[in-house]
């Protein structure tokens, strides 16, 4: 019997009465045209709401006011500025941090290679505002202990060190972006054999020479891309700046987007402000994909590619203390002074037994309403926005890859469900308050509107895992399925089903942990009775509640750890890595 395979183009009833036509029609379609509903609702409604609010007035008449305000004001314009200058200079200093250690662990025999991928993952772990908290514990111009530690040691009366300050932001920024240097970098490297390097060794060319003419601009599409990739994730950040520019006295774009929003919100404003960094992330982003995809820049042999590590020699040593030296820098000083506050009564008092407490711990999680309500509407809000996004992106991976759509209309649903990536969160967060703030459908000030936030946020995370894990599977085994006379859906929920599970729980996984930690989008979107970890440890920290502030980071590093665990064992050690290639 001819199998005869049912696509959503070919979804119209055969003839003959109603329930017959009924009984052989597809049922999958209405599935696959709920998940296209959806995925219209979470990703364009609130994008297009976004740029039409930007033209209109209070009373919803057109304008062109909100564009003027937003670019007439020279603070405006500074804060914009401020937003290039951070983004550039962060991307530098990443390239400075992250190459050499790439080149060091793909291609040279430096020692105790496997600390330094602890500390880099490590660096994952750490959410990035957290990191900031743990230097302005480090270096605060009064008392930072680095100061405190200068000022001992030479007697004098302050010290060198001021992190509320530009220098200051950049170095936060990068130490929590190289890594993204870092992974894409070493990918680079570990494609190209040693044949063009021995090569060059063997015309004369020593070992520097020879990585700076032929193995470094090998990978330099890679090396471009993450810059930009970097970049875009400065300018877009929200929780460092806000730590620390904000008592500096400087803005950038998105902590000015955030004085938009104090009452009455000016959402025209915001969403015309908004407007440019959209603009530039699309377009760096756009560039950046076609920097990295391209494949010529890896060497090509007729032999097996073999690498070979470079020899370094005495110089392995030096090497291994830049690289332990950059990860002191963004895990090992940062995670020991949150420890360090964390179980102190006074953390400013330094570390002493008597200075030693859990009473901080035991608020967070046990006695303190307020953090307890938090951290369970942090695991409600992200297992549901994981689960949302999950079932969404098997539906549109399955889609695509099984052609239940023409072409074209598959490489639209793919673009839409990849488009949050380029999308920064703050301004995704403004375009759902544009879109849910007012009829027919108000969601601020409920749960939902975080949880359908959070699922648009990391929708591409789970569609890449998605989709990778579904074209995995043979699709005759599903045919077989249907040739037996069972349904599309018999065959998902007795073939797909089964063999993605593995997959499945890895994905949700690497949606959880983002989002649990997520704060740029729900800064702008929560309430009173829908505050979050993330909000809280903001909130915490305008009070200078430093004790209490890295307990709920420290209580968010373990949860992310033991996630991490799990996610080794279903995925691979690589896996939190993987997160930062989404694209």
């Amino acid at each position: 019997m001819a199998y005869v395979k049912t696509t959503l183009d070919e979804a119209a009833l055969p003839a003959g009465g109603f329930a017959q036509r009924w009984r052989h029609w597809d049922k999958s379609a209405i599935v696959w045209l709920v998940a296209i509903a959806v995925l219209v609702f979470l990703v364009v409604n609130p994008l297009l709401r976004l740029f039409v609010v930007s033209f209109q007035d209070a009373n919803g008449a057109f304008t062109l006011a909100n564009y003027a305000g937003a670019y007439g004001r020279s603070r405006y314009l500074e804060a914009l500025l401020n937003s290039l200058i951070l983004g550039v200079s962060a991307g530098a200093l990443c390239l400075v941090f992250g190459v050499p250690m790439a080149w060091a662990l793909s291609r040279t025999d430096m020692p105790f290679k496997g600390l330094v991928w602890v500390a880099i993952l490590g660096t994952f772990i750490i959410p990035p505002y957290l990191g900031a908290v743990g230097w302005i514990l480090l270096a605060g111009p009064n008392a930072g202990w680095l100061n405190k530690a200068y000022v001992a040691l030479t007697g004098a009366s302050s010290g060198p060190f001021n992190i509320y300050s530009m220098p200051g932001l950049v170095l936060v920024v990068a130490c929590y972006s190289f890594p993204y240097v870092f992974v894409l970098t070493k990918s680079a490297l570990d494609l190209v054999s040693s044949e063009m390097e021995d090569a060059a060794n063997i015309l004369g060319a020593g070992n520097l020479r020879t990585t700076w003419l032929i193995t470094l601009p090998l990978v330099l599409p890679a090396i471009l891309g993450a810059f930009i990739l970097v970049f875009l994730e400065a300018i877009a950040l929200f929780g460092s700046p806000a730590l620390i520019a904000l008592p500096a006295r400087f803005h950038v774009v998105t902590t000015q987007l955030w004085q938009f929003f104090e009452f009455p919100p000016k959402i025209g404003l915001a969403a015309a402000y908004a407007m440019p960094l959209l603009v530039i992330t699309i377009l760096l982003f756009w560039v950046q994909r076609r920097i990295t995809h391209r494949k010529g820049y890896v060497s090509l042999t007729g032999k097996g590619g073999e690498r070979r590590p470079v020899p370094l020699g005495p110089w392995k040593w030096p090497m291994l203390g830049w690289c332990l030296f950059v990860c002191t820098l963004s895990f090992f000083m940062p995670l020991v002074v949150i420890c360090q506050a964390a179980f102190a009564k006074a953390w400013g008092r330094g570390f002493s037994l008597d200075n030693l407490t859990l009473r901080n711990l035991v608020a967070v999680v046990v006695d303190n309403d307020l953090t307890r309500t938090a951290t369970l509407h942090t695991f409600l809000y992200a297992g549901t926005a994981s689960l949302i996004a999950l079932v969404l992106a098997m539906c549109i991976a399955y889609i695509t890859n099984r052609n239940l759509v023409n072409r074209h209309v598959g490489s639209v649903l793919g673009f839409l469900t990849m488009a949050p990536f380029v999308v920064p969160g703050i301004v995704l967060a403004i375009g759902f308050y544009a879109a849910y703030t007012q009829p027919p459908l108000v969601l601020y000030g409920t749960a939902w509107i975080l949880i359908l936030a959070f699922t648009t946020r990391f929708l591409p995370i789970a569609y890449v895992n998605s989709n990778a894990a579904i074209r995995s599977i043979n699709p005759e085994l599903e045919e077989a399925v249907r040739t037996l006379g069972g349904s599309r859906l018999t065959a998902i929920r007795y073939v797909v089903m089964p063999v993605l599970k593995r997959s499945m729980a890895g994905a949700f996984i690497l949606v959880f942990i983002p989002a649990t930690r997520e704060l740029s989008t729900a800064i702008f979107l929560y309430s009173i009775n829908t505050q979050v970890l993330s909000v809280l440890l903001f909130d915490k920290s305008d009070e200078g509640n430093f004790e209490m502030l890295a307990s709920i980071g420290l209580v968010l590093v373990v949860i992310t750890v033991s996630l991490i665990l799990l996610g080794f064992r279903l995925m691979g050690r690589d896996f939190m890595l993987r997160r930062t290639t989404v694209a």
